[in-house]
């Protein structure tokens, strides 16, 4: 069957829609190597069929959006339009709607040092703009259903996205990763998620990769200033030490209060790194 049947923004318009969960957990649960600065990109460059196969058991799990292994690729054409065809194949053998999202990462994930959770690399807009524009053509040139522009840290990325994104005709989510109610850069919120809702070719905005107890708030912040459907798709609440390069978990996972998160606008749920295809599996009713 066909991979999509209609755009995901005319679906959220009518429902919840379930994402998909953290692809590097489950590559390593496959045996993949994720070690050195490409992470996920590296199983894409090297093995292509465990990146499909991760994405297959995201579908069995049910999830509705497929978010490819592009998040830490860089200018590589080649390998950008790899991760939409791989998604894509997974997608099209599904046997009901499945939508793919070309993932584009901050500039701070091609860092590899964990400054995607810091933000403000002093760069200016302009240049920001001038990193993500290849990306984001080679990307959109492969054909994905929609762009996530997710784990974004701070306004000046954002700002720098949706510049390139401007007049394209493109069809995108935007989400940042926050902590404390702030922006990862320590920006307000309503401030961050206004930029978002004067662009046109955004149509969800929202958060992910950060606790679960940031969700709600961030969620509320984005309602104050835009009507367009939400997005979260949060970790278990671990935080990254890039000196190791592993997770911290916490001692107990926060509950998920998917139903406050609904009530607030949530209409594009999942998870991100740590989230596995079970827990997927078991958001996936809640979202009915």
């Amino acid at each position: 069957m066909p991979r999509a049947t209609g755009p995901l923004a005319e679906a959220l318009a009518r429902r919840a829609v379930l994402l998909d969960g953290g692809l590097s957990n489950q590559l390593a649960d496959q045996g993949c190597d994720l070690s050195g600065g490409m992470w996920t990109g590296r199983v894409l460059a090297e093995r292509p069929g465990q990146v499909e196969a991760a994405h297959t058991a995201y579908v069995r799990a049910g999830a509705e959006v497929l978010i490819t292994a592009s998040y830490q690729v860089g200018d590589e054409p080649d390998l950008l339009e790899r991760s939409v065809r791989v998604a894509g194949a997974a997608a099209r053998a599904a046997a009901r709607e499945v939508w793919v999202a070309a993932s584009v990462g901050p500039y701070g994930a091609l860092l590899a040092d964990g400054s995607e959770y810091r933000g403000q690399y002093g760069l200016t807009v302009a240049e920001l703009a001038g990193f993500h524009r290849p990306r984001i053509g080679a990307l959109l040139a492969a054909g994905p259903d929609v762009l996530a522009l997710e784990t974004v840290p701070d306004v000046q990325e954002a700002q720098a996205l949706l510049r390139v994104l401007a007049g394209t005709g493109a069809r995108a989510w935007l989400t940042y990763t926050v902590a404390g109610g702030r922006t990862r850069a320590g920006q307000p919120l309503a401030e961050a998620f206004a930029l978002a809702a004067a662009a046109p070719e955004v149509i969800a905005v929202g958060v992910n990769c950060c606790d679960p107890v940031d969700v709600l708030p961030a969620l509320e912040a984005a309602a104050s200033v835009t009507a367009k459907p939400l997005v979260a798709y949060p970790n278990d609440g671990s935080v990254w030490d890039a000196a190791t390069g592993s997770w911290n978990a916490p001692a107990a996972s926060a509950p998920w209060p998917v139903e406050a998160w609904r009530a607030a606008g949530a209409r594009l749920v999942g998870g991100c790194c740590r989230i596995g295809p079970d827990r997927i599996a078991a958001l996936g009713p809640r979202l009915a």
